[in-house]
Parts: structure tokens; sequence; C-alpha cells
């Protein structure tokens, strides 16, 4: 099988220009993140400086902010190791660029295309390999397992969808899978779905979101924030996607009528939507604002503040007393967002039903009474004048959300106990 999937990459090889220069006239590429996705161009060359390279890859923004407190931890551990992260998003590689800290560098990630495969490796010569989550490209794992490269997966995480997929080609999976030195699922049932693919060295370490540095945020931004609306009523709408700014505005327009001071801040995504967005949310009868590059503060009047930057969800975090989680409401099956960043900060967690991406954190801050889930935008309406109307109601839920995420912060510990195994061999 595994010969007919390289047959088959290659032979598309010759439309993946094709495909990338789609991607780039749509806002998803630019023209570096094309050259080293082709591996036609790398960061920067292979120094002999760098003693030890570990590549550790997590393919968008999720998994690259899991994986600044595994960088931060490994660097603190072995003064000389060099960090190479690679990711596959635009958005992702913003983020890495601005929060990396020294000997720790981006690159893009190459598509898996055989020569690109080849090409990636004979450049960096990694000494170990990292990957996260769920990412599993048989290319580069038949050359990593090929040269030797000890490789661990990270927070393995094995959708139902994925696992399905993947059992239709049996001794596929399995051969895939034995790259793995170690694989380090986020609970139980990834386990036993890794198992049953063939996986022969998995444990359970518990999911890595839970011991993320929390986001950090401007203070002087902050403080010019609170200037102009410490007075108002106000609530967050987080990594929204597409149908979820406009459920926003609807829900906004009613709670207005009985909370007026009311302030809805929208952070999306991605957001290279900004077109899209402000296109939809213009249509209603609201005084809307961008913050935009240049950092503009919401003016005293505005019902909707839309923060269409990078890196500032921190910020948005610390200001507002709730957040509503994106994608767990959104038209296109939704999957959910990661909502432990808003519990480290003190957020009342809301989120809607579409959470199947991380139903097993979700369900175990329920257990902890820790958020509540809406069903529909309507139940979201209630739930918010609710939150916004009694502080006592919200200050429960807050200090719930905040003491769930601190007894979970020593995932981190376990992740490193096994990842040293493997590194104190170099």
């Amino acid at each position: 099988m595994y010969k007919f999937y390289r047959l088959l990459t290659n032979i598309c090889g010759s439309f993946i220009p094709l495909f990338l220069f789609h991607r780039k006239n749509i806002g998803k590429e630019n023209e570096r993140s094309i050259s080293e996705k082709r591996t036609l161009s790398f960061s920067q060359e292979r120094s002999p400086d760098l003693d030890i390279l570990l590549w550790i890859h997590g393919a968008s923004v999720g998994e690259a902010q899991s994986s600044l407190i595994l960088i931060e931890s490994l660097l603190d551990t072995y003064p000389k190791l060099n960090i190479m992260i690679t990711t596959g998003t635009l958005t992702s590689a913003a983020l890495m660029e601005k929060r990396l800290p020294e000997r720790a560098f981006h690159q893009f990630c190459p598509l898996d295309h055989p020569k690109y495969v080849e090409r990636f490796l004979n450049h960096w010569h990694p000494d170990a390999a990292l990957w996260m989550e769920s990412e599993l490209w048989p290319n580069m794992l038949h050359e990593l397992k090929k040269r030797n490269i000890p490789t661990t997966l990270i927070n393995a995480h094995m959708s139902p969808k994925s696992f399905k997929m993947w059992s239709y080609f049996p001794s596929f999976s399995k051969e895939t899978l034995s790259t793995f030195n170690k694989i380090l699922c986020q609970n139980q049932a990834d386990k036993v779905l890794f198992d049953s693919l063939g996986a022969e060295h998995s444990i359970v370490t518990d999911n890595i979101k839970y011991s993320a540095t929390p986001l950090s945020f401007s203070h002087k931004y902050l403080s010019d924030i609170l200037d102009i609306t410490a007075n108002r009523h106000i609530w967050l709408y987080a990594s929204t996607h597409q149908d979820e700014e406009e459920l926003a505005c609807r829900v906004h327009e009613r709670l207005k009528k009985r909370i007026p001071d009311l302030l809805t801040i929208i952070v999306p995504r991605h957001p290279e939507r900004r077109n899209d967005i402000a296109l939809a949310c213009l249509s209603f009868p609201l005084k809307i604002s961008f913050r935009g590059e240049n950092k503009n503060l919401p003016s005293e009047d505005d019902d909707i503040y839309i923060a269409d930057t990078l890196g500032e969800l921190g910020l948005f975090y610390t200001l507002s007393p709730i957040a509503c989680i994106g994608r767990s409401l959104s038209n296109d099956g939704g999957g959910g967002h990661n909502p432990i960043e808003a519990a480290q900060l003190g957020c009342a967690i809301i989120h809607g039903p579409n959470i199947q991406n991380l139903q097993d954190i979700y369900a175990q801050m329920k257990s902890k009474n820790a958020c509540l889930e809406v069903k529909d935008e309507h139940a979201l309406e209630e739930t918010l004048h609710n939150l916004l109307t009694d502080d006592d109601i919200c200050a429960t839920l807050q200090r719930a959300a905040l003491s769930f995420a601190k007894d979970k912060a020593d995932v981190i510990k376990r992740i490193m106990k096994e990842i040293s195994l493997q590194l104190d061999q170099k």
C-alpha cells in the first residue's frame, strides 16, 4: 500500500505548483511558504553550531501554540539543544515568529512528496523528531524510519473519522505508526484507537494544552481599552469561523435592548477573513469598528469591536469576563477550539454543541462545572444575559474554570519525562 501511495504522490507532483498558486491567490500562501513547502529554499542553513537539532512539527495554530510550553521546557533542560518547528499555515508561522525563544526557529513544513521529503531531511539532518497530535504523512514518516531518526508522536489524537479511514488499510496503518518510538496519547480512548491500528508503544500522558503558558498580552493596550470600556458590559466571541460573526451580531442586536451599554468583541480565528467579516457584519444596524494593524481602540459607542489581529487573544481574554469559544456554533460542522487559554485567564466559558475535536477537554471541564454548553444562538443569548447581569453566577463560573486550569497544569512534566528518555541518549 505504501508503494501505491508513493507512486500516487509522485504522479500528483506536477499539479502541486498549480495547487499552491491557487492558495496564494486566495491569501493562504505567500512566496516564502510556497518555496519552503516545495523545498526550493529553507529558512536558514543547517549550521554546524546546531549541536543537536530537534524537529517539532505541528500543522496549524492550535498545535503550534501547544508546542510553546514544550519548547521552553526542552530548551531549559538541554542547553545544547536547538529546535526547528514546522507548521503549514501563514497564521501559525506569524505566531511562531513572534513568540519563539532563542535557539528555536520556524520553517514551513514540506508537502508529502517524496522529492520534497528527501530534500528537507538532507538539508536539516534532525537528530530527533516530535510530531504533534494527528499529523501522519506516510512519505515523511517512511523516510524518518529509513534514516533511523527517533520520532515521537506528542499529544496524539485520533478522531473517529480518521480512525475509520485508516482502518481500511490495516497493514499500511501499522507500518506508518511503526515509525514512532513512542506515542503519547491525550486520553485512554485515543490510546485504544491507536492500538487498534497497530501502535506498539502508546501510553496516556493527558493533553499538553493543559500545561500551555497563559497567553501574553500588552498591559499598555489593556489599560488603553479599559479606559474606554470600564463601565460597560462586555463579552468575547473568540476564534470565530464563518457565520459566527453574523451570529454574534444578531445576539448583540437583541441583547442590546435589555443591556444598552453592551460591547461585543469578536476575535476571528483567521484575521485574513476581515473583508468577508466586514461585508457580513456591516449589514447590521450596529456601530462596528476594526482593531486593524494600527491597534485602533473601540469608541465609547461601538456595538461590535472586531480584533482582526494576530497574537492578541490573551489581551481580550483578560479584558472580558465572559468568553464564548468559536467554531462550536458555526455552520461548517464545527469541531471547537481550545478553552484552556480562556480558563487560564479567568474567563467564564461558554461553548456550542459542536466540540467534537476537543470532546475530552470539554467533558472534563463540564464535570467540574467549569464551562457552560449552549445548544443554539437563542440559548447563547439567554446565558449571556444571565452572566452579564448576575455577578455571582459569572464569578462562580470564572473561579471554576481557573481552578480547573491550575489543577491540570502539570501535564508537561509527564510528557517531558517520556521525551527525556529519548533525548538523553543524544
